[in-house]
């Protein structure tokens, strides 16, 4: 497993923490950053990409969106 497999796993766990956070406070923002955080760890594991890499993708998916 390399750097940012690890990486991957990490956030995944780190985003499930905040998932179980945002439900026991019923804060809706924790806990759909807790997916985003999941759902990025995953990629990070599959691809090996950076964190900062994947989340600037999405974040341009967004702008395009955004466009049409």
């Amino acid at each position: 497993m390399n750097k940012l497999e690890l990486e991957g796993k990490w956030n995944q766990i780190k985003g499930a923490v905040k998932q179980k956070y945002g439900e026991w406070f019923d804060n809706d923002e924790v806990f759909a950053d807790g997916k985003l955080d999941e759902y990025v760890g995953k990629i990070q594991e599959k691809t090996g990409r950076t964190k900062e890499d994947i989340e600037q993708e999405i974040k341009d998916w967004r702008e395009d969106d955004n466009h049409l």
